[in-house]
């Protein structure tokens, strides 16, 4: 006699249980795996040219009583005149073996900082805007008035500028910090060259293509690093870019939220993927629901 091979209804309700959790699985695996555009931005690594506070491929010149807080480097060139009256905090290196090692890392952090995506599209101007973390690029950039970033609570924020061409600001202009501050994660790569107006303090590591020029009364929480020609100054304060580690207790930041009026590339996947596991776990309801009924009238 043959005995049919009918599953239990039991062990078969069972095998559907199963395969619905897997559905479960699946899908809150696809809700909260976070995508890589939620990912905080890194620092650009700036290697032996963080030690700098001013770095020149020609030459450094110097007018009045000028200081900065780190060393001062010249390569290819040889010369950095004007010191004193200028103050050099760290070591001078003019046509070194260190100056060259510090301009080799300066070429590959610019380039890093060239190449960051996804990236907000900015205007030319920016002064008045309220910035959050994130890579911005910037055909030209001009800075009239306050340009403030927002830190949002995280110490360790990383904003960065690609600027294609020129950096200028007008006179007493100013970059200045809200919610947390991380001066030494703010990098401008800078196309051609940048210019800091008189009496303008700003904030950042300055990484141009070619020359710097600081007008006169200007203050850099930063570095001037600039990697063909010459770093101008004028009676300027350049100080060590502080990174504000964050307490022990201090939440680690995992995503960021661009503000509504700033359209960055690229689209979110999160909204995706939270109606695809709704739905899944939906239909694998409905499809035990009808095999646990049908099993039971079979019974």
């Amino acid at each position: 006699m043959t005995i049919p091979l009918t599953p239990h209804p039991r062990r078969a309700t069972l095998r559907v249980l199963a395969g619905f959790a897997a559905v479960a699985a699946a899908a809150t695996v696809l809700v909260f795996t976070p995508t890589a555009a939620s990912a905080a931005v890194a620092p650009v690594g700036l290697g032996t040219a963080g030690n700098f506070s001013v770095l020149a491929g020609s030459t450094v010149t110097n007018t009045g009583a000028t200081t900065m807080a780190q060393s001062l480097g010249v390569h290819p060139g040889a010369a950095a005149t004007g010191f004193p009256p200028g103050l050099v905090g760290g070591e001078t290196h003019l046509g070194d073996a260190v100056a060259l090692q510090a301009k080799s890392d300066l070429t590959t952090a610019f380039t890093d900082a060239a190449g960051r995506t996804p990236f907000t599209s900015h205007a030319s101007e920016l002064g008045g805007s309220t910035l959050i973390p994130g890579v911005y690029r910037i055909e030209a950039a001009q800075l009239t008035g306050t340009l403030t970033l927002d830190a949002q609570g995280d110490p360790q924020a990383v904003f960065i500028f690609q600027i294609d061409s020129a950096l200028t600001t007008a006179s007493n202009s100013s970059v200045v910090f809200i919610n947390g501050s991380s001066p030494c994660n703010v990098f401008w790569k800078v196309g051609s060259s940048a210019t800091i107006g008189t009496g303008t303090h700003f904030v950042g590591n300055i990484m141009a293509l070619a020359s710097i020029a600081m007008q006169t009364g200007a203050t850099l929480q930063g570095r001037a690093l600039a990697q063909t020609a010459a770093v101008t100054l004028d009676t300027n304060v350049i100080t060590k870019p502080v990174c504000t580690t964050p307490t022990p207790t201090a939440s680690p930041r995992t995503s960021t939220t661009a503000p509504p009026t700033l359209p960055t590339t690229g689209s979110g996947g999160v909204p995706m993927l939270v109606t695809t596991g709704a739905v899944l776990v939906v239909v694998g309801g409905i499809i035990l629901a009808v095999l646990y009924r049908r099993r039971a009238r079979e019974i």
